[in-house]
């Protein structure tokens, strides 16, 4: 799990924040050392014979060994077991973690990881607000799989059974933006069993907001794809765990189970994370005032954003985290048409699946993301026809204000883009 040697790192400095409408103050300080170690960590170029100082892509699939005659203990051998580049990229994110990591070819991938730590007859309790993609994987292990609404720790503590070995938290969720105390949540689990897994999906924050291992967890997984590339060109699942025999174990799985990502792609995340920190700054300032926004907009019913003081667990997020991603969701005020009126009437958000890129994105769930849930389940959940997600990218915030409020006014007058009355180009100068 140890990396190669790092640089040292710089005596730590009392930090201030900015103070102002987008200030972190009140949560966390942020993690020490974070940029510099994602720039830096296990890349020093001393490693290579050409002391490039962006560390070599390693396309090769087959690695030269030494002497057939005697075991090999050379940690390349077939770029499935183990690759360079690969290798970089699994050690600036458990170092950033504050653990040991582990890259997959996606985040579905990484949790099918996961799950294959159980064996036949081991039940999996898991938080009720999570990614359908999730919650597809893990039903797919497991039959024996509970929902729990984990905001409440002592509903999670009362699911546990002796035949439990797996609790998967999400927070924030996806897409009703809940916060779970994830300190609680490992501690009444393990109050009941030292054995029990508790996983947190922590790709709605990043490393850089938000550390599920410092706070208790077993397992902190986070699709790359999302904020850690943060470009929308790279499929990545990402792992970290602070056992080590976890770790081997882990390991063992993604060796024998294939799902690796390509070295490419390994280049193109580490190379996203080294703006991760600048990124979810900008992410986190055009959040909030987006969510201010429309918290003060008449034509929107409820914002859920956990930056904002009105958020239900807003106290639980300012005690674990360093500050909030661009995540965020609202109701709209009328109908599925109002929603869809306002899709189509974006013109710097575009509609699409996924998030945490440069580029603002906004989706449907009921029909897009969590459309093969019951209508019973959506309900349940919150997933109403009027929810819209937002994940907030790093444009103009002015830009994305005007955009937003000119849509909110097109889907209440019932009005959509058509080749006859096609919206005109944004933004306007």
């Amino acid at each position: 799990m140890g990396g190669r040697g790092s640089r040292a790192s710089p005596a730590p400095q009392p930090i201030r924040m900015r103070e102002g409408p987008h200030s972190c103050s009140g949560f966390l300080p942020p993690f020490p050392h974070f940029a510099t170690q994602a720039i830096h960590y296990a890349q020093e170029p001393e490693q290579w014979n050409s002391r490039a100082v962006v560390p070599p892509i390693t396309l090769s699939t087959s690695f030269k060994q030494e002497d057939p005659e005697v075991e090999q203990v050379s940690p390349y051998v077939y770029t499935r077991y183990g690759n360079p580049s690969r290798h970089i990229l699994e050690e600036v994110v458990g170092t950033l973690d504050g653990a040991g990591g582990l890259a997959y070819s996606s985040g579905v991938g990484a949790i099918l990881n996961i799950c294959h730590l159980l064996k036949s007859g081991d039940k999996i309790v898991c938080t009720q607000d999570v990614y359908a993609g999730g919650y597809s994987s893990l039903w797919l292990q497991s039959s024996l799989l509970k929902y729990v609404d984990c905001t409440k720790p002592k509903c999670l503590e009362a699911a546990i059974t002796p035949e439990t070995k797996l609790v998967w938290l999400e927070s924030p969720s996806n897409p009703t933006m809940k916060v779970l105390d994830i300190r609680a949540c490992a501690e009444a689990v393990h109050g009941i069993r030292k054995d029990l897994l508790v996983a947190v999906d922590n790709s709605f924050m990043s490393p850089y907001f938000q550390r599920p291992l410092s706070l208790g967890a077993d397992i902190s997984m986070s699709s790359g794809t999302k904020y850690i590339n943060g470009h929308s060109d790279v499929l990545m699942g990402l792992v970290s765990v602070n056992s080590k025999e976890l770790y081997e174990k882990l390991k063992f799985l993604q060796k024998y189970l294939g799902a690796v990502p390509s070295p490419f792609d390994c280049y193109m995340c580490n190379r996203g994370l080294k703006t991760l920190h600048i990124r979810m700054k900008l992410h986190f300032q055009n959040g909030l005032a987006v969510a201010k926004f429309l918290k003060g907009h008449p034509r929107v019913q409820q914002v859920l954003y956990p930056g904002l003081p009105s958020h239900p667990q807003y106290e639980v997020t300012r005690k674990q985290c360093t500050g909030v991603s661009g995540m965020l969701s609202f109701y709209i005020k009328g109908n599925e048409q109002t929603v869809f009126a306002f899709l189509k009437n974006l013109k710097v958000f575009t509609v699409g699946f996924s998030l945490g890129g440069f580029e603002s994105l906004a989706s449907h769930p009921a029909t897009m993301s969590h459309a093969s849930l019951s209508a019973e389940d959506k309900e349940r959940l919150g997933i109403s026809d009027t929810l819209i997600r937002l994940s907030v990218g790093l444009e103009d915030e002015q830009d994305l204000l005007q955009d937003l409020d000119q849509a909110l006014k097109a889907a209440v007058s019932g009005e959509f883009p058509s080749k006859n009355n096609p919206h005109p180009a944004f933004p306007s100068g």
